[in-house]
């Protein structure tokens, strides 16, 4: 499981033009999902992105974790993180798990934000997606379970 986790000042996401989810400062986490993740993974990775500590204290350094800084989640499912583009100009997503797969793990992980107190938004899984974000630094990581 792969997460793009960016710190934003605000980030939505809308689907033939309708607002599916959005949130103020907080955290847009694009997931990927592959064939072998697990349930345990997905806890492990929405535990991590919500202990990352990337918000600024009242010192201008970054010591604060998504909910010591009062921010939401936005969770996108994103399967083009497994993406392979190494070969020809066409990427191979065969890395990407199924929907039957994923759906269930990206559910998983959404719950185990949720169950952290984190407010928490998503997208729509399998829809084609208008993602807008103001990327806060900017900061972005890439964190995977593996």
């Amino acid at each position: 499981m792969r997460a793009l986790i960016q710190r934003v000042t605000r980030a939505r996401v809308v689907v033939d033009g309708e607002k599916v989810g959005d949130i103020g400062a907080g955290l847009l986490v694009l997931l990927g999902i592959t064939h072998d993740d697990t349930p345990e993974q997905a806890k492990w990775l929405a535990e991590k992105a919500a202990a990352l500590r990337i918000f600024a204290d009242e010192q201008g350094k970054m010591n604060l974790d998504v909910s010591e800084a009062e921010g939401a989640m936005l969770v996108v499912s994103q399967f083009t993180l497994y993406g392979d583009a190494r070969k020809g100009r066409r990427p191979s997503f065969v890395d990407a798990a199924s929907p039957e797969r994923a759906i269930p793990l990206y559910e998983a992980f959404i719950n185990a934000v949720k169950a952290l107190g984190i407010p928490t938004a998503t997208g729509r899984f399998g829809a084609m997606m208008q993602v807008e974000l103001v990327n806060d630094g900017p900061v972005t990581l890439m964190v995977d379970s593996k």
